[in-house]
């Protein structure tokens, strides 16, 4: 297994390339979104599938004000999956499970679709890199340990910087899949910076989540683990699943981000992009939706 502190010059580099080389590629990536504008990853179905969804079937808030929802398009391109394990020794889960948990993934993935996979105890470690070969993430599973305490809000900061962000912006469908109980004891990030950070990439968080290893203890300086799984996955638009239902979660996760993934795009009026704009998103009876729950202020 390789640390990210090995690596980081080398993502640097790349995401400074790719910024440049996707830039174009990005503004057309789907039809009919304005890069101008903001825009969101929405996740969204209909009952009656025959009918399609529409912007006017939509609607959208900033801080209790309406929008104009200018475009709003199927994003058909292929899906990033990231998923992201605990590896500390004191998670309640066999090493086995976690690595069935991964491999339900790498056979429900569609064409096109990649994974990566990292584990974490106190450094993010690189298990496999982007592939869709289920052989090859099988042999690299065979590294996984347990050793350790959980640096949650660490792994996630690094795998954003590293490993997403320099897709981006030519690619716009990620996620994050956590597999863990949401416990951190350590990390040097604050929690409230790494939900903002992924609120403000537009990145939608997935959670297999594991039996609480404290119990529901309080925790003087961060959420409960639990509330953590809650935040990262309803405030970026995702879900939450049970680790025992492993086989299920990876087949709904890669059928939503292949089938029910959208684009939406508006430019923002009567709101000012350096206060905390909270979102709601909602749609008229019939059709399912979710997205992210704010965007972040805009300041360092």
């Amino acid at each position: 297994m390789r640390t990210f502190v090995l690596r980081s010059l080398m993502f640097s580099l790349l995401a400074v390339l790719l910024c440049e080389g996707l830039n174009a590629q990005s503004r057309r990536s789907v039809r009919g979104i304005d890069p101008d504008g903001t825009v969101l990853s929405v996740t969204a179905s209909r009952e009656n599938t025959a009918i399609p969804i529409l912007a006017e079937n939509l609607f959208l808030y900033e801080n209790g004000i309406e929008q104009k929802i200018r475009n709003f398009a199927f994003d058909p391109t292929p899906a990033k999956i990231l998923i992201v394990v605990d590896n500390s020794l004191t998670l309640p889960a066999a090493t086995e499970k976690l690595q069935q948990a991964v491999m339900e993934f790498a056979y429900e993935i569609y064409d096109g679709d990649q994974i990566f996979v990292i584990a974490y105890d106190e450094k993010a470690e690189i298990i496999q890199e982007w592939t869709d070969d289920a052989k090859k993430i099988e042999t690299s599973l065979a590294t996984f340990r347990k050793k350790g305490n959980p640096y949650l809000f660490d792994a996630l900061d690094v795998s954003v910087a590293e490993i997403l962000l320099p897709l981006m912006p030519g690619t716009r469908k990620t996620a994050i899949v956590l597999i863990g109980d949401g416990l951190d004891r350590g990390s040097r990030i604050a929690f409230d910076k790494v939900l903002a950070n992924l609120q403000t990439q537009d990145i939608v968080v997935y959670a297999l989540q594991v039996n609480d290893r404290t119990g529901g203890a309080f925790r003087r300086d961060q959420p409960k683990a639990g509330a953590v799984i809650n935040q990262l996955t309803e405030g970026t638009g995702g879900l939450v699943f049970p680790l025992d239902d492993a086989k299920n979660a990876a087949k709904i996760i890669c059928d939503e981000l292949k089938k029910n993934r959208y684009l939406l795009s508006y430019m923002p009026a009567n709101t000012s992009s350096f206060d905390a704009r909270r979102i709601l998103l909602t749609a008229e009876e019939g059709v399912t939706i979710r997205t992210k729950m704010m965007h972040p202020p805009n300041v360092k």
